[in-house]
Protein backbone atom coordinates (compact mmCIF):
# COMPACT_ATOMS: atom_id res chain seq x y z
CA UNK A 1 0.00 0.00 0.00
CA UNK A 2 2.80 2.39 0.90
CA UNK A 3 4.49 1.64 -2.42
CA UNK A 4 1.26 2.35 -4.29
CA UNK A 5 0.92 5.68 -2.50
CA UNK A 6 4.53 6.48 -3.31
CA UNK A 7 3.99 5.81 -7.02
CA UNK A 8 0.86 7.95 -7.06
CA UNK A 9 2.80 10.87 -5.64
CA UNK A 10 5.55 10.74 -8.25
CA UNK A 11 5.66 13.87 -10.32
CA UNK A 12 5.22 13.69 -14.06
CA UNK A 13 8.16 14.85 -16.23
CA UNK A 14 6.14 17.94 -17.14
CA UNK A 15 5.55 18.82 -13.50
CA UNK A 16 9.21 18.22 -12.68
CA UNK A 17 10.32 20.55 -15.47
CA UNK A 18 7.88 23.32 -14.54
CA UNK A 19 8.85 23.32 -10.87
CA UNK A 20 12.55 23.17 -11.69
CA UNK A 21 12.24 26.06 -14.19
CA UNK A 22 10.34 28.26 -11.77
CA UNK A 23 12.99 27.74 -9.13
CA UNK A 24 15.91 28.17 -11.57
CA UNK A 25 14.63 31.34 -13.26
CA UNK A 26 12.67 32.74 -10.32
CA UNK A 27 9.61 33.24 -12.51
CA UNK A 28 6.25 31.60 -13.06
CA UNK A 29 5.87 29.34 -16.09
CA UNK A 30 2.82 30.78 -17.83
CA UNK A 31 2.43 28.17 -20.55
CA UNK A 32 4.03 24.97 -21.85
CA UNK A 33 4.08 23.44 -25.34
CA UNK A 34 5.75 20.35 -26.81
CA UNK A 35 7.36 21.28 -30.15
CA UNK A 36 8.12 17.69 -31.17
CA UNK A 37 5.03 16.07 -29.68
CA UNK A 38 4.19 14.69 -26.25
CA UNK A 39 6.61 11.77 -26.61
CA UNK A 40 9.69 13.97 -27.11
CA UNK A 41 12.04 14.96 -24.30
CA UNK A 42 11.95 18.75 -24.81
CA UNK A 43 9.33 21.34 -23.89
CA UNK A 44 8.95 25.02 -24.71
CA UNK A 45 8.36 27.07 -21.56
CA UNK A 46 6.82 30.52 -21.69
CA UNK A 47 8.11 32.78 -18.91
CA UNK A 48 7.06 36.41 -18.38
CA UNK A 49 10.18 37.80 -20.08
CA UNK A 50 11.40 34.99 -22.34
CA UNK A 51 10.77 31.61 -23.92
CA UNK A 52 13.16 28.76 -23.12
CA UNK A 53 13.54 25.11 -24.04
CA UNK A 54 13.73 22.56 -21.22
CA UNK A 55 15.07 19.08 -21.90
CA UNK A 56 14.71 16.01 -19.70
CA UNK A 57 16.27 13.09 -21.53
CA UNK A 58 16.09 9.44 -20.45
CA UNK A 59 19.91 9.45 -20.36
CA UNK A 60 21.06 12.31 -18.15
CA UNK A 61 24.67 11.79 -19.24
CA UNK A 62 23.73 12.89 -22.75
CA UNK A 63 22.05 15.97 -21.32
CA UNK A 64 25.21 16.95 -19.46
CA UNK A 65 27.33 16.25 -22.54
CA UNK A 66 25.06 18.43 -24.65
CA UNK A 67 25.22 21.28 -22.14
CA UNK A 68 29.02 21.03 -22.05
CA UNK A 69 29.22 21.16 -25.85
CA UNK A 70 26.89 24.16 -26.09
CA UNK A 71 28.92 26.09 -23.53
CA UNK A 72 32.21 25.40 -25.32
CA UNK A 73 30.94 26.17 -28.82
CA UNK A 74 28.90 29.25 -27.90
CA UNK A 75 32.13 31.06 -27.02
CA UNK A 76 33.12 30.92 -30.70
CA UNK A 77 29.93 30.80 -32.78
CA UNK A 78 26.26 31.76 -32.73
CA UNK A 79 24.86 28.92 -34.81
CA UNK A 80 23.42 26.95 -31.89
CA UNK A 81 21.40 27.52 -28.71
CA UNK A 82 22.81 29.06 -25.56
CA UNK A 83 22.88 26.76 -22.53
CA UNK A 84 20.97 28.50 -19.71
CA UNK A 85 21.88 26.01 -17.02
CA UNK A 86 21.58 22.39 -15.94
CA UNK A 87 19.67 21.44 -12.81
CA UNK A 88 20.00 17.76 -12.02
CA UNK A 89 18.78 15.92 -15.12
CA UNK A 90 17.13 18.97 -16.71
CA UNK A 91 18.87 21.31 -19.14
CA UNK A 92 17.59 24.76 -20.09
CA UNK A 93 18.60 26.40 -23.35
CA UNK A 94 17.60 29.39 -25.42
CA UNK A 95 14.76 28.94 -27.91
CA UNK A 96 16.16 29.06 -31.46
CA UNK A 97 12.73 29.52 -33.02
CA UNK A 98 9.54 27.72 -34.01
CA UNK A 99 10.23 27.75 -37.76
CA UNK A 100 11.94 24.43 -38.29
CA UNK A 101 14.14 24.13 -41.34
CA UNK A 102 12.33 21.03 -42.63
CA UNK A 103 9.09 23.02 -42.83
CA UNK A 104 10.68 26.22 -44.17
CA UNK A 105 12.53 24.46 -46.99
CA UNK A 106 9.39 22.60 -48.10
CA UNK A 107 7.37 25.80 -48.40
CA UNK A 108 10.12 27.96 -49.93
CA UNK A 109 10.56 29.02 -53.54
CA UNK A 110 13.37 27.36 -55.55
CA UNK A 111 15.60 30.39 -55.03
CA UNK A 112 14.91 30.53 -51.31
CA UNK A 113 15.62 26.81 -51.03
CA UNK A 114 19.13 27.36 -52.35
CA UNK A 115 19.65 30.23 -49.90
CA UNK A 116 18.49 28.05 -47.00
CA UNK A 117 20.72 25.23 -48.20
CA UNK A 118 23.71 27.55 -48.22
CA UNK A 119 22.88 28.86 -44.74
CA UNK A 120 22.56 25.33 -43.39
CA UNK A 121 25.85 24.11 -44.89
CA UNK A 122 27.76 27.26 -43.94
CA UNK A 123 26.53 27.04 -40.34
CA UNK A 124 27.75 23.43 -40.11
CA UNK A 125 31.21 24.54 -41.23
CA UNK A 126 31.17 27.40 -38.71
CA UNK A 127 30.28 24.99 -35.88
CA UNK A 128 33.14 22.71 -36.92
CA UNK A 129 35.51 25.67 -37.07
CA UNK A 130 34.37 26.80 -33.62
CA UNK A 131 35.06 23.33 -32.22
CA UNK A 132 38.63 23.46 -33.54
CA UNK A 133 39.20 26.50 -31.31
CA UNK A 134 38.34 24.42 -28.24
CA UNK A 135 39.68 21.27 -26.64
CA UNK A 136 36.58 19.26 -27.49
CA UNK A 137 38.69 16.95 -29.65
CA UNK A 138 40.38 15.65 -26.49
CA UNK A 139 37.14 15.01 -24.64
CA UNK A 140 34.42 13.89 -27.04
CA UNK A 141 33.57 10.24 -27.76
CA UNK A 142 34.69 8.71 -31.05
CA UNK A 143 31.66 7.73 -33.13
CA UNK A 144 31.14 4.69 -35.33
CA UNK A 145 34.70 3.41 -35.34
CA UNK A 146 34.41 -0.15 -34.06
CA UNK A 147 34.68 -2.93 -36.62
CA UNK A 148 31.12 -4.19 -36.16
CA UNK A 149 29.61 -0.74 -36.73
CA UNK A 150 31.64 -0.17 -39.89
CA UNK A 151 30.76 -3.57 -41.35
CA UNK A 152 27.05 -3.22 -40.56
CA UNK A 153 27.03 0.25 -42.08
CA UNK A 154 28.55 -0.91 -45.36
CA UNK A 155 26.91 -4.34 -45.56
CA UNK A 156 23.47 -2.73 -45.36
CA UNK A 157 23.79 -2.30 -49.13
CA UNK A 158 22.58 -5.91 -49.41
CA UNK A 159 19.15 -4.50 -48.61
CA UNK A 160 19.04 -3.24 -52.22
CA UNK A 161 20.47 -6.30 -53.96
CA UNK A 162 17.11 -7.84 -54.87
CA UNK A 163 16.03 -4.60 -56.52
CA UNK A 164 18.90 -4.34 -58.98
CA UNK A 165 20.07 -7.78 -60.00
CA UNK A 166 22.28 -8.34 -56.99
CA UNK A 167 25.41 -6.49 -55.92
CA UNK A 168 28.05 -6.18 -58.63
CA UNK A 169 31.25 -8.21 -58.30
CA UNK A 170 33.10 -4.96 -59.00
CA UNK A 171 32.05 -3.56 -55.64
CA UNK A 172 35.06 -3.76 -53.31
CA UNK A 173 33.65 -4.10 -49.79
CA UNK A 174 37.08 -4.04 -48.20
CA UNK A 175 37.85 -0.69 -49.82
CA UNK A 176 34.50 0.60 -48.55
CA UNK A 177 35.19 -0.66 -45.03
CA UNK A 178 38.61 1.00 -45.03
CA UNK A 179 37.19 4.32 -46.22
CA UNK A 180 34.38 4.41 -43.66
CA UNK A 181 36.74 3.40 -40.83
CA UNK A 182 38.25 6.89 -40.88
CA UNK A 183 40.36 8.39 -38.13
CA UNK A 184 38.44 10.78 -35.83
CA UNK A 185 39.72 14.23 -36.71
CA UNK A 186 36.80 16.62 -36.42
CA UNK A 187 34.05 17.40 -33.92
CA UNK A 188 30.61 16.87 -35.39
CA UNK A 189 27.06 17.40 -34.22
CA UNK A 190 25.67 14.18 -35.76
CA UNK A 191 22.03 13.86 -36.81
CA UNK A 192 22.00 17.05 -38.90
CA UNK A 193 18.58 16.32 -40.34
CA UNK A 194 16.68 19.45 -41.34
CA UNK A 195 14.21 18.97 -38.47
CA UNK A 196 17.08 19.70 -36.07
CA UNK A 197 17.57 23.27 -37.23
CA UNK A 198 15.28 26.27 -36.86
CA UNK A 199 15.03 29.91 -37.88
CA UNK A 200 14.52 32.48 -35.16
CA UNK A 201 12.84 35.88 -35.05
CA UNK A 202 16.19 37.37 -36.09
CA UNK A 203 16.08 35.19 -39.26
CA UNK A 204 19.18 33.36 -38.06
CA UNK A 205 19.39 29.61 -38.73
CA UNK A 206 20.64 27.59 -35.77
CA UNK A 207 21.19 23.89 -35.12
CA UNK A 208 19.98 22.17 -31.96
CA UNK A 209 20.06 18.69 -30.35
CA UNK A 210 23.77 18.06 -29.75
CA UNK A 211 23.22 15.04 -27.53
CA UNK A 212 24.96 12.67 -29.98
CA UNK A 213 27.96 14.90 -30.71
CA UNK A 214 31.40 13.35 -30.98
CA UNK A 215 34.46 12.96 -33.16
CA UNK A 216 34.74 11.51 -36.66
CA UNK A 217 35.67 12.70 -40.15
CA UNK A 218 33.24 15.63 -40.05
CA UNK A 219 31.62 15.26 -43.46
CA UNK A 220 28.98 13.10 -41.78
CA UNK A 221 27.12 16.23 -40.65
CA UNK A 222 26.73 17.39 -44.25
CA UNK A 223 25.77 13.84 -45.24
CA UNK A 224 22.95 13.83 -42.66
CA UNK A 225 21.54 17.00 -44.24
CA UNK A 226 21.87 16.00 -47.91
CA UNK A 227 20.77 12.48 -46.98
CA UNK A 228 17.66 13.68 -45.19
CA UNK A 229 14.80 12.08 -47.10
CA UNK A 230 12.56 15.12 -46.50
CA UNK A 231 15.18 17.49 -47.98
CA UNK A 232 13.70 18.63 -51.32
CA UNK A 233 16.82 19.99 -53.03
CA UNK A 234 18.37 17.93 -55.84
CA UNK A 235 21.73 16.33 -55.02
CA UNK A 236 23.51 18.11 -57.89
CA UNK A 237 22.38 21.49 -56.58
CA UNK A 238 23.48 20.56 -53.07
CA UNK A 239 26.91 19.68 -54.45
CA UNK A 240 27.14 23.16 -55.98
CA UNK A 241 26.14 24.70 -52.65
CA UNK A 242 28.70 22.58 -50.81
CA UNK A 243 31.49 23.52 -53.21
CA UNK A 244 30.76 27.21 -52.63
CA UNK A 245 30.60 26.82 -48.84
CA UNK A 246 33.59 24.51 -48.34
CA UNK A 247 35.96 25.71 -45.63
CA UNK A 248 39.57 25.74 -46.95
CA UNK A 249 40.82 25.61 -43.36
CA UNK A 250 39.02 22.33 -42.68
CA UNK A 251 42.19 20.29 -42.48
CA UNK A 252 41.63 18.07 -45.52
CA UNK A 253 41.66 18.94 -49.20
CA UNK A 254 38.39 19.59 -50.99
CA UNK A 255 38.99 16.49 -53.15
CA UNK A 256 39.53 14.21 -50.16
CA UNK A 257 36.53 15.69 -48.38
CA UNK A 258 34.25 15.13 -51.38
CA UNK A 259 35.54 11.58 -51.91
CA UNK A 260 34.81 10.59 -48.34
CA UNK A 261 31.43 12.37 -48.39
CA UNK A 262 30.41 10.46 -51.53
CA UNK A 263 31.27 7.08 -50.03
CA UNK A 264 29.75 7.79 -46.63
CA UNK A 265 26.58 9.32 -48.09
CA UNK A 266 26.05 6.28 -50.31
CA UNK A 267 25.68 4.00 -47.30
CA UNK A 268 23.86 6.62 -45.24
CA UNK A 269 21.13 6.66 -47.91
CA UNK A 270 20.82 2.89 -47.61
CA UNK A 271 20.35 3.23 -43.85
CA UNK A 272 17.55 5.71 -44.39
CA UNK A 273 15.91 3.46 -46.99
CA UNK A 274 16.06 0.52 -44.59
CA UNK A 275 14.39 2.65 -41.91
CA UNK A 276 11.69 3.85 -44.31
CA UNK A 277 10.96 0.29 -45.43
CA UNK A 278 10.82 -1.02 -41.88
CA UNK A 279 8.49 1.73 -40.68
CA UNK A 280 6.21 1.46 -43.73
CA UNK A 281 5.63 -2.22 -42.94
CA UNK A 282 4.75 -1.36 -39.35
CA UNK A 283 2.68 1.80 -39.87
CA UNK A 284 1.88 2.05 -43.55
CA UNK A 285 2.78 5.08 -45.62
CA UNK A 286 2.43 8.45 -43.86
CA UNK A 287 1.58 11.90 -45.18
CA UNK A 288 4.41 14.31 -45.93
CA UNK A 289 2.73 16.93 -43.77
CA UNK A 290 2.67 14.67 -40.71
CA UNK A 291 6.25 13.56 -41.27
CA UNK A 292 7.53 17.13 -41.37
CA UNK A 293 5.34 18.35 -38.53
CA UNK A 294 6.60 15.71 -36.11
CA UNK A 295 10.08 15.33 -37.64
CA UNK A 296 9.30 11.66 -38.19
CA UNK A 297 11.05 9.12 -40.41
CA UNK A 298 10.24 9.88 -44.06
CA UNK A 299 7.80 7.02 -44.54
CA UNK A 300 6.50 8.14 -47.93
CA UNK A 301 7.32 6.77 -51.42
CA UNK A 302 8.45 10.20 -52.64
CA UNK A 303 10.88 10.54 -49.75
CA UNK A 304 12.23 7.06 -50.41
CA UNK A 305 12.67 8.04 -54.06
CA UNK A 306 14.62 11.12 -52.98
CA UNK A 307 17.02 8.86 -51.05
CA UNK A 308 17.50 6.74 -54.16
CA UNK A 309 18.32 9.83 -56.23
CA UNK A 310 20.84 11.04 -53.68
CA UNK A 311 22.35 7.57 -53.36
CA UNK A 312 22.63 7.17 -57.13
CA UNK A 313 24.22 10.59 -57.60
CA UNK A 314 26.84 10.30 -54.86
CA UNK A 315 27.65 6.62 -55.38
CA UNK A 316 28.51 7.46 -59.00
CA UNK A 317 31.04 10.07 -57.83
CA UNK A 318 33.44 7.56 -56.27
CA UNK A 319 35.08 4.53 -57.91
CA UNK A 320 34.52 2.65 -54.65
CA UNK A 321 30.74 2.97 -54.76
CA UNK A 322 30.08 3.43 -58.48
CA UNK A 323 29.13 -0.27 -58.96
CA UNK A 324 26.21 0.36 -56.57
CA UNK A 325 24.63 3.14 -58.63
CA UNK A 326 22.49 0.69 -60.61
CA UNK A 327 20.98 -0.61 -57.35
CA UNK A 328 19.80 2.85 -56.37
CA UNK A 329 18.35 3.48 -59.85
CA UNK A 330 16.46 0.17 -59.76
CA UNK A 331 15.12 0.99 -56.30
CA UNK A 332 14.15 4.46 -57.54
CA UNK A 333 11.91 3.00 -60.24
CA UNK A 334 10.30 0.76 -57.67
CA UNK A 335 9.45 3.57 -55.27
CA UNK A 336 8.17 5.77 -58.10
CA UNK A 337 5.81 2.92 -59.02
CA UNK A 338 4.66 2.58 -55.40
CA UNK A 339 4.07 6.34 -55.26
CA UNK A 340 1.88 6.23 -58.35
CA UNK A 341 -0.13 3.36 -56.89
CA UNK A 342 -0.61 5.25 -53.65
CA UNK A 343 -1.72 8.39 -55.52
CA UNK A 344 -4.24 6.39 -57.54
CA UNK A 345 -5.60 4.76 -54.39
CA UNK A 346 -6.01 8.19 -52.78
CA UNK A 347 -8.01 9.41 -55.78
CA UNK A 348 -10.27 6.34 -55.63
CA UNK A 349 -10.91 6.99 -51.93
CA UNK A 350 -12.16 10.53 -52.60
Amino acid sequence: MDMAKSKSKRKSPKRQIIECAEQHFGQKVERVSTPGGESRSSMRLYLPDRVVIATLRPNFRRTHLEAFVLEKLSAHCADLPECLGVVGKIMFQSDVGKRRLNMEIAEASPERRLDLSAEAIESIFRIHAAARKTELHTMMPHLGLNREWVMNFVDAIDFLKDLGGGISDKFDRVAAYETIATEPRQFLKWDCRSGNAAIGADEKLRWFDFEYAGMRHGAEDVAWLIGDEAWPVAPQKMLDVLNDAFDPDYGVTRQDYMEYLSVYLTFHCVQRLKLISKESKKRGWLSKEKIRKYDDAGVHPDFAAQMCRVGAFYSARSPITKPLTRNFLAALHGFIHVGKQQAQASVRDL
